[in-house]
């Protein structure tokens, strides 16, 4: 059986505890956001490397597999441990809401993770680039399937206007973050792999917009020449606060239902604050 709400909920209360303890020594925690950006460049160029054979080939099931390949960015985030903002956003909610955290720490938490997923994104994307495995086998374009591909999703992304992309956005994140509440209330590893797949499965098949994923997108293709920076921050500036928004709606809808009467902040332990500032396999990313 899954976790209550409200043991969910403390749970994630006592992560927000945990985040904003390490967050007060801003290296260690910028290294693990860092990590958070490279693991979601990793599955986007996954995404890219096993899909655009099929989207060269106009196949109508190219977004299918692109969700069922793109799980592995949360999977490496909760399993292996790392500060994605996008999550964070709703860990955080449930602190305030639970008083485990405050304001101030929750925006030191969002600003360092952010910056450090920005770092991530930008390096592996770099060191794609520098590999040369998405531009290998130049396609009768003359660009590669995988860069005709990139060219393809930057195109489409820039195509939308400023509300379009707030609202995938926000939709995105909504999806991100009711799979990390529901990986927290699975009890068991497996479940956790199946909810965290579902989640990102429907964003990405669906075609909506996240922010550290784009990172990485839109930096590859700029590096590939398919692409312009300003591209990049044309997209930030309508996705960072729609995903924001998308995780407040996530843990108010069910920061409510757990209830605060007669429950006390979520202190842990001196001993704990290291050990559980990481997320692992049993703390929401």
């Amino acid at each position: 059986m899954p976790r209550t709400v409200p043991e969910a909920a403390a749970e994630l209360a006592e992560q927000a505890a945990a985040k904003a303890a390490a967050a007060t020594g801003p290296a260690g925690y910028l290294k693990s956001s860092v990590l958070a950006g490279g693991y979601v460049g990793i599955a986007v160029v996954l995404l890219v490397s096993v899909s655009a054979p099929l989207a060269a080939a106009g196949s109508p099931v190219t977004r299918l597999v692109q969700g069922a390949v793109f799980g592995l960015a949360l999977t490496l985030v909760v399993f292996a441990g790392a500060e994605l903002f996008t999550g964070n956003v709703m860990v955080m909610a449930h602190g305030i809401s639970r008083r485990s955290s405050g304001w101030r720490s929750a925006g030191t938490v969002g600003a360092l993770s952010l910056v450090g997923n920005a770092i991530g994104s930008l390096g592996l994307a770099g060191a794609v680039h520098l590999s040369g495995v998405l531009s290998a086998g130049p396609g009768p374009t003359g660009a590669s399937p995988a860069v005709a591909l990139l060219g393809s999703m930057v195109d489409g992304k820039t195509a939308a206007t400023g509300p379009q992309l707030f609202w995938r956005a926000v939709l995105c994140n909504a999806l991100v973050c009711l799979a990390v509440w529901m990986a927290t209330r699975a009890a068991t590893d497996g479940a956790k792999l199946v909810v965290l797949w579902w989640g990102l499965l429907a964003f990405t098949g669906s075609g909506f917009e996240h922010s550290i994923a784009n990172m990485t997108t839109f930096s590859l293709a700029a590096l590939e020449g398919v692409a312009g920076w300003w591209d990049l921050a044309g997209n930030l500036v309508w996705t960072i606060p729609g995903n924001v928004v998308g995780g407040l709606l996530v843990a108010a809808a069910y920061a409510g239902r757990a209830g605060r009467a007669g429950r006390n902040p979520a202190v842990l332990p001196p001993g704990a604050v290291r050990e559980a500032a990481v997320p692992g396999p049993r703390q929401a990313a």
